[in-house]
């Protein structure tokens, strides 16, 4: 079989939609004078001290420390590592049953089917915990599935149907009530609130593009009923307590029995095409034949609401927050009321995006509407330091309402959007109007267009070609008004490797050989105002990326910029998904495809590396966060 992860997702697409190398621009990162002098220039745009309302910049310290536990180093080990005076637990892995009538996972056959429809789903990703008449529910993505492992008990021969079945039940979101005991936080199975949710599942498409013909099918002429959800990545909740599951790669899922049939420039837009990644799903399910099913791709890509308090609802899928490789969906309520969601488009050279509902939000009132009426906007950096968010309407696109909705990127092409170096997770700060936004990393910055065909220019919030290494940029909406165009930006911080570079490569001065890291990917508030990044990059601890071990868990102090290191994953790993317990004295964390290059037997240290959920908890029983 092909090793699942010799390409990444973005890699794939390129593969299958090549990109233009775009005119020479500067080698700005070659050129620069000094670490310090491009750094520090880029760092003072905008003025911070206007950005954070009177804060030290990034990269000053304050005396004191709001930390509550000592950073740890770097780690290569197959294992969980944490601070002194805190310890971890693991709290359910793929493959755990929900239910009392399917079996406990057999790590030789890896289960079936039938079994992993009721079981734990695979690499997890975005989460949150609810608390819900007494019982904590957990709601976790299942993003997608390690084709090697879940598959390895067939060997050379490949999955047969059943299989490939299994793998897409393996997908989807996790529903499951968590209860705490003498033996730490275990899954209640049988609870009438545990629930899979898979690319079988029936879902409502709402809002625009609602009963449009682009998604309009033989099997859904309406247009209005679709069928699954796979590829979440992140997440959001919404202040009336339900969960958005947010769909990012799904287009690897289609493909053609003719590797050869040409599909349209909507769909190459957004990385379509007849060949899949290996999940081979239209051989089950001629859904993912784009061949015979051209429309199909057109009814994924979008924000998914979950009731996790009852497992007979029906999720919806929120087109009116646009069509696009979606990260996570970060939900404010803005002082007039309205309801302000913040999302990144997570692949190279794509776009930042608002939401701002027509309607307001009061508790206690019909909340559908929130989501389905309201205008998308894009946003453009200024190397000022200002920005805007530029409206996706008929008059500044000249698309209709639905086509924005479907054809989102187009759109945001359209208006002249900044093309960002991979945004990710959007995290907004409970002590301050202002939001931040992780560019994980973009190797085609300066080099190649995006799959539209607009230019990524070095400049901005994206200051270093070719970027390896990644940034978080944070922005202030002016006034405190989420629903503002304008805003101010400045980064909080550059991620990169001191010890082996000495240009802007080397990070931002709040980055030291201690709390160094590449590709900064989740992010998270706790209710102390300290920022939570995980990392989903680089593990060679080569070259670049020399001393930087497994992918980790730092926290972030916003007011002075200090950065340590929390949590070092096992070998392989993404560190992905956070949240907390109602008291504030478990931390959850996701542990995604550890092993899947073949180097990990972590959680059971067998041959069957898991994704898993685990409980960080202080020893002495204190709150974290």
């Amino acid at each position: 079989m092909t090793k699942n992860h010799t390409l990444s997702f973005d890699d794939f697409d390129e593969v299958v939609n090549p990109r233009l190398l775009e005119p020479e621009f500067d080698h700005v990162v070659e050129r620069a004078l000094s670490r310090r002098g491009f750094i520090g220039g880029i760092l003072a745009l905008g003025s911070v001290t206007a950005l954070t309302g009177g804060v030290l910049p990034a990269t000053a310290r304050a005396d004191g420390s709001r930390f509550a536990f000592e950073a740890i180093s770097t780690s290569t080990a197959d294992t969980i590592t944490v601070p002194e005076g805190f310890k971890t637990e693991i709290v359910a892995r793929w493959g755990d049953p929900l239910f009392s009538d399917t079996p406990e996972f057999d790590p030789l056959t890896r289960g079936t089917a039938a079994s992993q429809a009721r079981a734990f789903g695979d690499n997890t990703d975005g989460m949150d915990i609810f608390s819900h008449a007494g019982r904590t529910l957990l709601v976790v993505n299942n993003e997608y599935t390690n084709r090697d492992i879940i598959w390895g008990d067939r060997g050379d021969a490949g999955p047969d149907a059943d299989g490939i079945l299994k793998g897409m039940m393996a997908h989807g979101v996790t529903v499951v009530e968590l209860a705490d005991g003498e033996n730490g936080w275990q899954m209640v199975k049988d609870s009438p609130y545990n629930r899979r949710i898979t690319p079988q599942t029936e879902m409502l498409l709402t809002g625009p593009a609602a009963g449009h013909d682009l998604v309009k099918t033989d099997a859904d002429p309406t247009g209005t009923k679709v069928q699954g959800t796979w590829n979440n990545c992140g997440n959001g909740v919404t202040p009336w307590g339900t969960y958005l599951a947010c769909e990012e790669n799904f287009n690897g899922y289609f493909s053609a029995e003719d590797e050869a049939h040409e599909v349209s420039a909507d769909l190459k837009r957004y990385g379509i095409s007849a060949k899949d990644w290996g999940y081979r799903w239209a051989e089950v399910d001629t859904r993912f034949d784009v061949a015979q099913n051209p429309n199909e791709p057109n009814r994924a890509g979008y924000v998914v609401e979950i009731d996790p308090t009852d497992a007979t609802s029906t999720p919806k899928k929120r087109s009116a927050l646009g069509r696009m490789k979606h990260e996570n969906a970060e939900c404010v309520v803005n002082n007039d009321g309205k309801l302000v969601i913040y999302m990144g488009d997570d692949e190279r050279g794509e776009f930042l995006y608002r939401y701002v509902s027509n309607n307001v939000y009061a508790p206690g009132v019909d909340t559908d509407d929130l989501m389905d009426n309201g205008t998308l906007y894009a946003a453009k950096f200024h190397d000022t330091g200002a920005g805007e968010w530029l409206e996706l309407s008929e008059a500044t696109t000249g698309m209709s309402k639905a086509e924005i909705c479907i054809h989102t990127r187009q759109a945001a092409s359209k208006v002249g959007a900044t093309t960002m170096d991979r945004p990710e997770w959007v995290a907004t700060n409970p002590n301050a109007p202002e939001l931040y936004c992780a560019l994980t990393n973009n190797k085609n910055r300066g080099i190649k267009p995006n799959a539209g065909g607009d230019l990524t220019p070095v400049g901005g919030p994206n200051p270093r070609e070719a970027n390896k290494f990644g940034q978080i940029v944070r922005w202030k909406p002016n006034a405190g008004d989420h629903t503002s165009n304008g805003f101010a930006w400045d980064l909080y911080v550059m991620a990169g490797n001191p010890d082996v570079h000495q240009d802007a490569r080397a990070g931002s001065d709040n980055l030291s050989s201690g709390n160094m890291f590449n590709s900064p990917d989740g992010l998270a508030f706790d209710e102390a105002g300290l920022l939570w990044i995980q990392t989903d990059g680089n593990y060679s601890n080569a070259d670049d990326f020399a001393g930087q071990g497994n992918n980790q868990m730092l926290a972030g102090d916003p007011v002075t910029g200090e950065i340590r290191r929390f949590l070092v994953g096992p070998n392989e790993c993404e560190v992905t998904g956070l949240s907390w317990s109602a008291d504030r004295r478990t931390m959850f964390v996701g542990i995604q495809h550890p092993g899947e290059d073949g180097g990990s037997h972590w959680p059971d240290m067998n041959d069957v590396p898991r994704s898993a959920i685990i409980a960080v908890r202080r020893e002495d029983g204190g709150i974290i966060g």
